[in-house]
């Protein structure tokens, strides 16, 4: 099912400041750009593989990879102002120029985006095939602030609402707003002649398609964000799981048999576990009173669906825990809450 015609282009500068060279840096052991390399090579339809970059070194770790570098990107389209448009321009004309190759479509995969599911670029790359009106397809991810609510300010101080689709929409609560979508940049999957003929990375008739993972990397803390989800999600982890204010609800009256399932908690504890991750579950039940939770405590479990690979009873009672290892749930809920 790969197709020659179906070329992905990874474009990838050096000369980052956000990140020295983030591009090649290594994330969870390899550099930055092997990950869409992969992403490439995995997908069913993607037959060509291209890096366009101005370094010979970026070039090189591109080949070792399993990319092609036919050409090195010439320096004023590497520049901190360049854009889309002129690097894929260069891209398909060099191509066309040098080997008569005009792909049919041109997937776009930033190598800043190390975390992808492959089949999103396959399902878009099908849509682009089923129906030949579509100019482009790209990734949405919901928006975390509320466009409803944002403004213009004039050099006088006055303001003016960035949409005006709804009346006084910036006195209505959030709730009562249209969910709003923002493109990510993950994949772009475009017509050639979009490029070469219109000018344009989108064309005119845009399709949307929604993703809920997104690790677009501009800063040191992005990158070790997405350098934790990669570690964990590659498994072989011994993760050690609270039960009570972290997998059940907190009762302050102690009578646990009547705990309710923290259920977002246990949707991630589940998908560790399914990445190949060790699930340990421990608990303080009855450390104080001397009563055998461990017959409820397991049913409970069993109730609930958790997957875990061991229940320990017996947790030391404290006010206060201090671990090295620590991570919090507010980190696990943001890397892999629903």
């Amino acid at each position: 099912m790969k197709n020659d015609k179906i070329l992905a282009i990874i474009p990838a500068r050096s000369g980052s400041k956000s990140v020295k060279n983030k591009n090649i840096k290594l994330i969870n052991g390899k550099p930055m750009i092997a990950y869409s390399i992969e992403h490439a090579q995995k997908s069913s339809y993607i037959g060509r593989i291209i890096v366009s970059t101005d370094s010979e070194e970026y070039a090189a770790i591109a080949r070792e990879y399993g990319a092609e570098t036919p050409f090195l990107r010439p320096a004023e389209y590497a520049q901190d102002t360049s854009l889309d448009i002129e690097v894929f321009e260069h891209a398909l004309g060099w191509l066309k120029d040098n080997e008569d190759y005009v792909p049919e479509l041109v997937v776009q995969l930033r190598p800043t985006d190390p975390i992808r599911n492959v089949d999103d670029i396959d399902k878009m790359i099908q849509m682009m095939l089923d129906d030949p009106e579509i100019d482009c397809v790209r990734t949405l991810a919901p928006a975390t602030e509320v466009a409803h609510k944002m403004w213009y300010m004039g050099d006088n101080g006055r303001i003016r609402p960035i949409l005006n689709d709804i009346p006084e929409a910036y006195n209505m609560g959030r709730q009562m707003l249209p969910k709003i979508l923002y493109q990510n940049g993950n994949v772009d999957v475009i017509r050639p002649y979009v490029i070469t003929e219109l000018h344009s990375m989108s064309g005119k008739t845009i399709v949307g398609y929604e993703m809920k993972e997104n690790f677009d990397i501009d800063t040191i803390e992005q990158f070790e964000r997405a350098s934790q989800y990669l570690s964990i999600k590659e498994g072989r982890k011994r993760f050690v799981f609270d039960i009570d204010g972290v997998i059940a609800l907190k009762r302050e009256d102690l009578d646990y048999a009547q705990a309710e399932p923290n259920e977002k908690m246990i949707r991630i504890i589940n998908k560790l576990y399914d990445f190949g991750n060790e699930i340990v579950l421990f608990t303080a039940r009855g450390y104080v009173t001397g009563i055998d939770w461990y017959p409820v405590t397991k049913e409970q479990m069993d109730k609930w669906g958790v997957k875990y690979t061991e229940l320990h009873m017996g947790k030391p009672n404290a006010d206060f825990y201090v671990d090295d290892k620590m991570i919090g749930l507010d980190a696990l809920y943001e890397l892999f809450g629903d």
